[in-house]
């Protein structure tokens, strides 16, 4: 039988996988990870396992998309096949496009849902985005624009949390006082989930300004709203 596991890795400390993610893990013949993957779960592999990595950045592409979706349909029936993910596969994570590569060529494709870095790292980080008598809706959006433009001026959610958005945060942030007040709290958490992490906190008005000043770099997670202001209360 030919089949894919499509795994989320949790947001980046190890312990945060599932625990049908790690039971895969440590069955796996071939292992295919992303970029924001902990290394430290690529201990847990079997010894003999295939470890293949398919990570990408902004401007650098080991692998392009496509040729992940033909790798995946080559190693398919190597075993147990375990495409590992950071984070959760379908949120901004291309799994879907993966998923639907692998259909096509008849392989049963398994997904073991992963913990969302977009929901994690702001909780790990003392910021719950949702909080009753304050934030009540979330809206997650990308801040990598290379496919499609977005008009962040006019997302709704009390809570909007910005993946992938740490280089674009100056016109993130100038495009939503558009229509928020420039004193809307804003956090931009580095490294979330790490013994490295880092936050910064601040308004639309100042977050790129201060963000440069701390040379905050990916992977990281920004979290615009009032529950930000909660965090002094949850920490």
């Amino acid at each position: 039988m030919r089949k894919v596991y499509l795994v989320g890795g949790g947001p980046g400390d190890p312990e945060l996988i599932t625990v049908r993610g790690m039971k895969l893990l440590q069955q796996a013949d071939v292992i295919i990870y992303d970029r924001l993957v902990s290394r430290r779960l690529l201990a847990y592999a079997k010894p003999g396992a295939e470890l293949i990595y398919v990570g990408k950045e902004a401007g650098r592409h080991r692998y392009t998309q496509e040729e992940i979706n033909r790798l995946l349909v080559e190693k398919a029936g190597s075993g147990v096949v375990v495409r590992l993910k950071g984070g959760d596969p379908f949120v901004f994570g291309r799994g879907g496009e993966e998923v639907m590569a692998l259909r096509r060529h008849g392989i049963e494709v398994e997904v073991v849902p992963g913990v969302s870095s977009a929901i994690a790292v702001p909780a790990l980080a003392g910021i719950p985005v949702t909080h009753r008598g304050v934030a009540s809706s979330v809206t997650l959006v990308t801040g990598y624009t290379a496919e499609r433009r977005i008009d962040y001026a006019s997302l709704s959610g009390d809570t909007v949390v910005v993946l992938m958005g740490v280089r674009s945060l100056k016109k993130i942030a100038e495009e939503m006082m558009h229509t928020r007040s420039p004193e809307t709290p804003v956090a931009v958490i580095e490294k979330g989930s790490m013994q490295s992490q880092r936050v910064v906190t601040g308004t639309l008005a100042d977050i790129a300004e201060k963000a440069e000043r701390a040379k905050l770099s990916p992977p990281a997670v920004t979290v615009i709203g009032e529950v930000v202001r909660l965090r002094r209360e949850f920490l």
